[in-house]
C-alpha cells in the first residue's frame, strides 16, 4: 500500500514503508509461512529496491504496471528511477514477468526480456498481447470487460472504476496464470475484489454528489483519476470537481504539472494543502497555479478541511467530486506536526451537512 503494511487481507498492520526493511520483511515472511500461507504479494518500491530492502527475497513473478514521474527527490533523475525499477526484472531466480505493454517502458522492457529464460506475460487494453482486455465499458457497479487469452475468453464484472484498474486487473490475472491458476478461476477471483482504501474510494449518499477519495499525488495519477471519473460525471449529468494540493519537501517539479492536469480534465478546481510539511502552504499553492493557464478560474482554500466542505457543499446533486492526494492517510503534516485527518471522514461530514436534495 502507499502507506506500507503487511498481513492477511483482514488483518493489515501499517508500518510506514511501502516496502518494509529487510529484517521486518523476512520476519513477516516467516510468520506467514508458519501460518500456512503459500504465497505473498508485495509492492516492490523503487526506493525499497535501491536501498536493498528486498535482498534475500526469492521473487517468482514480477509485475510492471507503469512508469511516470515520481520519487525524483530520492533518485535524482528519471534514468536512475528507471534503473531501480528495472532491477526487479533482473532478479536472480525470477521465473515470470508480467508487463503492461500499453506503457512505452513496459513495451520496451518486453523487448529487452525476449531472450531471457523468463515466462513473459504481456498484457494490454489496446494492443495484441498474451492477455488482453476487450469491450471495456461501465456496468451497474463498475467496470465490465472481456478477458482474452488466445481463444479462451471470460466476461469480468467488477466494483472498480478507472481505465488503470483494467490494466491492474490484467496484471493480477496474468500473475495468477503465471503460477498455474486456470484463467476461469483467476477471472472469478478478480470479480470479488473491492477498491483499495483511499484508491477511488467512493462516498455515496442518495440524492447527493458522489465523492471519490483517491491517493493520486503525481501528474499521471491525477490524470488517470480524473479521466476515470469523467464518464461517471457524464452519466450522472453533472460536473467533475477536483480538490487537491501537493506535498511539501517533495518533488516540486510536479506541482505545476498537476495544476495543468486538473485544469484540463476537471470542470471545477479547488487548490488546497496536502501535507505541506516544512514548506509554506501558500508557496506550494502558487507553484501549482503556475501550471494553470490564463483565463481559467480556480478556487483557492489552504485549509483542506474547509476546501472539502466548500466543494461538497457547492456541488450539485449530480456532480462528482474528486478529493485527491492523501487517500487512505489518517493524518495531515503541517510544520512538523502530524494531526488526525481523514479525507473520507471530512467528505462524509460535508455530505451530512448538506440540506436534503
Amino acid at each position: 500500500s502507499p502507506q506500507g503494511g503487511e498481513g492477511t487481507a483482514a488483518d493489515i498492520v501499517y508500518n510506514g514503508l511501502t516496502t518494509p526493511d529487510p529484517v521486518l520483511l523476512q520476519e513477516q515472511f516467516r510468520r506467514f509461512a508458519d501460518e500456512g500461507f503459500a504465497a505473498c504479494a508485495i509492492e516492490a518500491s523503487s526506493v525499497g529496491i535501491a536501498e536493498r530492502r528486498l535482498d534475500g527475497t526469492r521473487i517468482r513473478v514480477a509485475i510492471f504496471t507503469n512508469f511516470t514521474q515520481d520519487h525524483l527527490d530520492y533518485h535524482g533523475s528519471m534514468d536512475a528511477y528507471w534503473e531501480a525499477k528495472a532491477e526487479l526484472f533482473r532478479w536472480p531466480g525470477l521465473a515470470a514477468a508480467v508487463l503492461n505493454i500499453d506503457d512505452p517502458k513496459g513495451a520496451s522492457l518486453a523487448g529487452s526480456l525476449a531472450d531471457r529464460a523468463l515466462d513473459v506475460w504481456t498484457v494490454s487494453c489496446t494492443e495484441p498481447a498474451r492477455l488482453r482486455a476487450a469491450d471495456i465499458r461501465y456496468g451497474e457497479a463498475g467496470l465490465r470487460f472481456r478477458v482474452e487469452e488466445g481463444s479462451e475468453q471470460y466476461e469480468l464484472d467488477t466494483a472498480l472504476i478507472g481505465q488503470y484498474n483494467v490494466s491492474n486487473l490484467l496484471g493480477v490475472i496474468a500473475a495468477l496464470r503465471a503460477v498455474g491458476v486456470p484463467l476461469a478461476d483467476a477471472v472469478a477471483a478478480c470479480a470479488t475484489l473491492t477498491p483499495v482504501p483511499g484508491r477511488m474510494d467512493c462516498v455515496v449518499e442518495p440524492g447527493q454528489p458522489l465523492v471519490a477519495v483517491d491517493y493520486a499525488h503525481t501528474p499521471d495519477a491525477l490524470d488517470k483519476a480524473l479521466l476515470a471519473l469523467q464518464p461517471l460525471a457524464r452519466q450522472r449529468g453533472g460536473k467533475l470537481w477536483c480538490v487537491f494540493g501537493c506535498g511539501g519537501d517533495r518533488d516540486a517539479g510536479k506541482r505545476p504539472l498537476m495544476g495543468a492536469v486538473a485544469q484540463t480534465h476537471a470542470d471545477a478546481v479547488l487548490v488546497t494543502s496536502d501535507n505541506p510539511r516544512s514548506e509554506s502552504p501558500q508557496a506550494i499553492i502558487q507553484q501549482i497555479l503556475a501550471g494553470i493557464g490564463e483565463g481559467h478560474t480556480v478556487n483557492i482554500e489552504p485549509d483542506r478541511a474547509r476546501a472539502i466542505r466548500v466543494a461538497v457543499t457547492q456541488a450539485a446533486p449530480h456532480d462528482v467530486v474528486l478529493i485527491a492526494g492523501k487517500g487512505h492517510e489518517d493524518f495531515q503534516e503541517i510544520a512538523g506536526l502530524k494531526t488526525p485527518f481523514s479525507d473520507k471522514a471530512h467528505a462524509r461530514d460535508a455530505l451530512a451537512a448538506r440540506a436534503p436534495a
